[in-house]
């Protein structure tokens, strides 16, 4: 089969990308193979490429949102058949028996694993997920428009919990691309106020489409004081930006696996008045079920900046230079 692999992490994501010919993985007891449909490009892939996250696997295939098809079931697998949909998401395994997974937080287990970071993923023609950890997928949605539902859509469902955002509140959200334009539909429909903070004009535009009450620069104040924000942008500075723009007892979640920095925050005007900062770690199972199942009831724009597989080098450097609109996602 044809992939990518992570060689020679660096600034130059595109570079570090090398297509490859692999040997058909082999499903182990209790997973699938399934044939790669569509796969979502994320900004975890780009740490990943760039060498901002440490290398797990050397000459990892990347890639953590992928909608396909099953091909073969490993020993012991019940509820699957070949031709199924699945998706397979970031949260690749956890050991089911630490404190932490015992108390419904398996995504704080310590020996977690992930998908295009811990074992090879999506950019590939096959891969292989643990059946207890592979999704149903919900009718009424394109591959392209699924797949980043599985990490974009999933990690923003969380986030926004973090966030605590009051019925009807205020949320502040910064930076909006694959996604913050799916959190800002789930935040939307759950009765919130919107306002997206993004440097990007054609990000904005669609925030307002998309029916956000507000859209300006990533450190412009918001129009009205927020009771909870969530940071996109993998940029420490809007740490202090955003503390600023909430509310009294407001929460600040960092939906991000890697950021930048953060400056020194002064305690009177960023944290005093019990304003909260969070930080969001990976994701339970629960909430990809709980995004999927909102994603079913509820029709979300999923939108959508097409590559073939063949170009996954060209779709990691568009995310870099913030030229992709909404999300990226390579097709088989």
């Amino acid at each position: 089969m044809q992939a990518w692999q992570v060689r020679s992490p660096g600034p130059d994501v595109a570079g570090s990308l090398r297509r490859v010919s692999l040997r058909v993985p082999r499903p182990a007891p209790g997973e699938l193979l399934v044939a790669v449909d569509a796969c979502g490009v994320c900004r975890t892939d780009l740490h990943v490429a760039a060498g901002e996250l440490p290398v797990h696997r050397p000459a990892v295939v990347p890639g953590h949102e992928v909608v396909g098809h099953v091909l073969e079931l490993g020993d012991g697998v019940t509820g699957f058949r070949p031709g199924d949909r699945v998706g397979v998401a970031w949260l690749r395994e956890t050991c089911g028996a630490c404190r932490y997974c015992r108390r419904g937080a398996e995504n704080l287990c310590p020996r977690s694993r992930y998908t295009g970071w811990d074992a090879d993923g999506g950019y590939a023609d096959c891969t292989t997920v643990r059946a207890d950890f592979a999704y149903a997928l919900p009718d009424g949605y394109s591959v392209a428009e699924l797949a980043p539902l599985l990490c974009a859509g999933i990690i923003g469902y969380r986030a926004l919990r973090r966030a605590d955002l009051p019925p009807g509140g205020r949320l502040g959200i910064y930076g909006f691309g694959a996604s913050a334009h799916l959190t800002a539909q789930v935040a939307l429909a759950q009765g919130a106020r919107v306002h997206v903070l993004t440097r990007s004009s054609q990000a904005q535009k669609l925030a307002l489409e998309l029916g956000a009450a507000s859209a300006g620069g990533a450190y412009d104040a918001p129009p009205e004081p927020l009771d909870a924000a969530v940071l996109f942008a993998p940029v420490g500075d809007l740490v202090p930006v955003a503390l600023r723009a909430l509310d009294r007892g407001g929460t600040l979640a960092v939906a991000g696996i890697h950021l930048s920095d953060i400056p020194a925050l002064n305690y009177q005007r960023e944290l005093f008045q019990e304003r909260t900062l969070r930080s969001v770690t990976s994701n339970t199972r629960e909430d990809g079920r709980a995004l999927l199942t909102f994603a079913a009831g509820h029709r979300l724009t999923v939108v959508v900046s097409p590559y073939p597989m063949a170009q996954a080098g060209a779709a990691l450097a568009d995310l870099a230079a913030d030229r992709v609109n909404g999300a990226a996602v390579l097709l088989a």
